[in-house]
């Protein structure tokens, strides 16, 4: 497993670590959960399309602290890996891991979900 520190407004000595499954250990239903949320997608879309991103910069509409657990969620799925460098976490997404361990999951779930934003639902009568 790969630990890495955690960037919060405490003290670095008081900050935890950040932990990152290895690829062997990536469970698909913890990805799938890691995926059920609108926010999460948008998080793996914009990195499919922008490989490694810092972490204010997501096209999300959520206060810090909840894009805090959004990242963290998906970190700990395995979906994204993220580094320090000086103040700033970088986030990846762990597309060689993930097509290893499940192919075509993640591109098959992208998929549907922009399918589902293309078309609304019908309206109940």
């Amino acid at each position: 497993m790969i630990v890495e520190r955690e960037v919060t407004a405490m003290p670095r000595s008081q900050r935890r670590a950040l932990t990152h499954p290895d690829a062997a250990e990536i469970d698909l239903l913890d990805v799938l959960h890691a995926l059920s949320d609108p926010t999460r997608m948008t998080i793996v879309r914009t990195l499919r399309a922008d490989p490694e991103r810092a972490c204010g910069t997501f096209p999300v509409d959520v206060a810090p602290s909840t894009l805090t657990h959004h990242f963290r969620v998906l970190r700990e799925a395995g979906v994204i890996r993220q580094r320090e460098d000086g103040n700033r976490r970088w986030t990846a997404l762990r597309l060689d891991d993930l097509d290893t361990r499940f192919p075509g999951v993640l591109d098959a779930l992208v998929t549907a979900y922009e399918r589902q934003l293309e078309s609304p639902s019908p309206q109940p009568q």
